[in-house]
């Protein structure tokens, strides 16, 4: 039988926020908030690791749209924002939908790559860190 424990979890925790990162459905945050009700203890691991999986995932989704030939496209709002703020619009690379699509465009402007890991690291540990504390002021 599947034993549920501390690691398993977080080994589901970084598939699901992998996942939920690239153009495939996921919900990362459900798994999260499984992990902390089950080990509470292992908040800040838990939180580091759905950070980093999927960060993973959207830094596979920009290598996705780095992929694409570079020709004229449709002026889309995240290129707008792209266009506009650079790397710092992939804070928003959190966001569903809009986020994998402003990472993959990130990708296609050939946005560099280290802003642009910094900045969606930074937007997807404060949403993590949120849905964290969240879970944390709930059980």
């Amino acid at each position: 039988m599947f034993e549920w424990s501390g690691d398993t979890g977080l080994a589901a925790l970084f598939a699901a926020a992998f996942v939920s990162a690239t153009v495939l459905p996921g919900n990362s945050e459900i798994v999260l908030l499984a992990v902390l009700k089950a080990f509470p203890e292992r908040f800040a691991e838990a939180v580091v690791v759905a950070t980093v999986g999927n960060t993973l995932g959207g830094v596979t989704t920009y290598g996705i749209g780095r992929l694409l030939p570079a020709r004229t496209a449709p002026d889309t709002r995240a290129l707008g924002w792209l266009r506009r703020y650079g790397a710092w619009a992939l804070l928003l690379s959190w966001v569903p939908l809009v986020g994998d699509a402003l990472c993959a465009a990130a990708g296609w402007l050939r946005i560099g790559v280290a802003p642009v890991l910094a900045a969606m690291a930074a937007g997807k540990l404060a949403r993590y860190l949120a849905v964290a504390l969240l879970a944390r002021a709930l059980f």
